[in-house]
């Protein structure tokens, strides 16, 4: 045999024998394609797991799951499952924004959703703008939905202050008194409540008496609670959250403020009212997103209870438990309806959804992605009630109405006409 011959005969031999391989690994291939087309779709969820507001966190986190679940069980997206990535914000905006680029970056979120704090809303928002991510935020703000933090790929399920604070001021002002003591979390939050009390009071001819400030997480009232009496007001309103709406309702009830004085606040939890007690909320007034209660008016609420009923051995879901569902839900179903995971077809999408996942109809404003709902008034009971659950009477339900909203205009966005 030539020397050309036998060259000849060792390239045919590699060649076969690379084939053979590529034959052979050719499933290898086709399942790694396979696996990454089956994927999870992953949605980041941070969240203040530790510090106030950690209980409300908590029930986002549980309630989220059975959107998770939901959305799951009915078979995904092309055979893709979501899952959910919780993070622990800490209340903090630097560990916000520093968990929620781990959340992109390393682990190759799809969207994020979550926030408890109009702080950490923010950084979040910030950081998912810059990365083009979908941001579905479920605590409240006013700031997110103006022009300057705002972006295509920002959603707000949750309420916001102005028309929080605004149904509580409608429902209450006529009924109450128009002299006016707020006893308010010094940040973003509590301000931006008070100014809704006052933009909705300013036509009733309701007066500020005074605006007193105190650092949020903070245990002791007792410097400020003399002054509020002092100056007799016809209503105090608590414009904090959390463990710092459990303190000061506590104090103020022992303190005797009620006696004169009818005890509102801009958002009444849920549970706030199981942590503070009967005795501390008895007669409080506030607004609120959701109550498990509303059940025997609205199918909705019926069947969101029922199934985290059975998924925590007979419980019920708070306010922003139900947050936490609806921000999760409304962007996984986003995804079917633009059959993509695409950010933009997704926001897109989002952008065109009508829903009812626990309380009634819903949709999100185009200029602001604000999502439109009702705000439901409750008054916080010690007797009459049916079981442990049983903490609220359901006064009134503002209807949802973009008129209860701050315009588009206002907030800096330009709206063609």
């Amino acid at each position: 045999m030539t020397e050309r011959n036998t060259q000849f005969n060792r390239r045919h031999v590699l060649q076969l024998g690379a084939a053979s391989a590529a034959v052979a690994g050719a499933p290898f291939v086709l399942k790694l394609a396979q696996a990454q087309g089956n994927a999870p779709i992953k949605i980041g969820f941070p969240v203040p797991l530790t510090g106030a507001f950690s209980a409300e966190a908590q029930d986002q986190v549980r309630a989220a799951e059975i959107a998770i679940k939901d959305f799951n069980d009915a078979g995904g997206f092309n055979g893709r499952k979501a899952e959910l990535l919780v993070r622990d914000d800490k209340l903090n905006p630097g560990e916000a924004a520093t968990r929620t680029l781990e959340l992109i970056e390393k682990d190759k979120v799809d969207f994020v959703v979550g926030s408890l704090s109009a702080a950490t809303q923010l950084s979040i928002n910030a950081v998912c703008r810059d990365r083009k991510i979908i941001f579905n935020s479920i605590s409240q703000s006013d700031a997110i939905n103006e022009a300057k933090d705002w972006s295509l790929y920002t959603f707000h399920e949750a309420l916001n202050p102005h028309l929080t604070a605004g149904a509580v001021a409608r429902y209450a002002f006529p009924r109450f008194g128009k002299k006016v003591v707020y006893l308010t979390a010094d940040y973003a939050y509590g301000h931006e409540m008070v100014r809704g009390f006052q933009r909705a009071g300013q036509a009733m001819g309701v007066q500020t008496l005074a605006d007193i400030r105190h650092p949020i997480g903070a245990a002791d009232y007792s410097a400020f609670l003399p002054r509020i009496q002092s100056l007799k007001p016809d209503i105090l309103v608590l414009c904090n959250f959390g463990r710092d709406l459990v303190n000061s309702a506590k104090q103020a009830t022992d303190f005797g403020i009620k006696a004169n004085t009818k005890i509102i606040t801009p958002v009444l939890l849920y549970t706030a009212r199981q942590a503070g007690g009967a005795d501390a909320f008895d007669g409080i007034l506030g607004g609120t997103s959701y109550y498990w209660g509303m059940e025997d008016k609205i199918p909705a609420a019926k069947a969101f209870n029922d199934k985290f009923r059975k998924a925590h051995g007979g419980a019920v879901p708070s306010d922003y438990g139900a947050l936490g569902y609806a921000g999760v839900r409304s962007v996984l179903q986003a995804v079917l309806n633009a059959k993509s995971t695409d950010s933009m077809k997704v926001s897109i999408a989002l952008r065109q959804l009508r829903y009812n996942w626990y309380k009634g109809e819903q949709f999100y404003r185009k200029c602001d992605h604000q999502s439109v709902q009702s705000v439901v008034i409750v008054e916080s009971k010690s007797k009459n009630m049916k079981d442990k659950y049983d903490v609220f009477n359901v006064l009134s339900i503002e209807n949802a109405d973009e008129k209860n909203l701050r315009t588009c205009e206002e907030m800096g966005h330009k709206v063609s006409t």
